[in-house]
This record gives structure tokens, sequence and C-alpha cells, in this order.
């Protein structure tokens, strides 16, 4: 399956994620969803937010210009939340996928979903 195929359809194919990206812990997007752009300061700053979780919650979490507020930093994954949306940074061996999810789709929905693809990857060695 490609990059691509996991933003349509493991993600927003579920109909609970609005907007996703897969960046390479290296550097660069792997696939992202239509219109969905990350200027490399937000990228810089999603793959330095599991190493520098201080920094992280003090400054928030910027994806495509929009910020939220940081509600958890942990060594695999970063919650953010913004209103009634929200968003979830899930790093995996090789990569991390960058999720935003809109009302009425709750956190946990939307986290179920995002781990649940970082399980995978992580399983068949990514």
């Amino acid at each position: 399956m490609s990059w691509q195929a996991y933003v349509d359809t493991n993600l927003l194919g579920t109909g609970k994620i609005a907007k996703a990206a897969i960046l390479g812990q290296s550097g660069g997007v792997w696939a992202t969803s239509t219109g969905y752009t990350l200027s490399q300061q937000e990228q810089a700053a999603v793959l330095s937010a599991f190493s520098k979780p201080d920094e992280t919650q003090a400054n928030g979490i910027r994806l495509s210009g929009t910020k939220f507020f940081t509600i958890q930093t942990g060594e695999r994954s970063v919650y953010g939340k913004k209103a009634a949306d929200g968003c979830l940074l899930v790093k995996t061996k090789q990569a991390v996928l960058v999720a935003e999810y809109a009302a009425p789709t709750q956190a946990p929905e939307a986290t179920t979903i995002v781990e649940g693809l970082a399980d995978y990857l992580i399983s068949v060695g990514y």
C-alpha cells in the first residue's frame, strides 16, 4: 500500500479524521491530504515535539497555520486541542502521523484510529 493510501483510506476514509499527513522522521512529507500543507517550520516542530516535550507544551502545535494547545505529550504521542477540534502526532519507527479531527468527532474516536495505524506501521517495520 502506498503512503498516500494510508492517508486516504486508513485516516480520511474513516470519516473521523479531517486532515492528515505522514512525515518521515528524517524529514520530508511522505503523504498528505489534499490542500493540507505543513510549512518547513511546522514540519520541524512536529519532528522535535517528541524530543522537546516542555517546549511543545509551552508553545503549542501549529499545523497548516492553525495553532493547537498541547494537552498531552509523550514519547510516542502528542495531543492538541483548539475549541472542539484537535490534533494528534504519533511517532512510529520511521514516520510521524499527523492528524486533525473536527467536531463532532471526539478525541477518543480519532485517537483510536491514528494510534491503531501507528501500531500497524510499527508491526511491519515502519
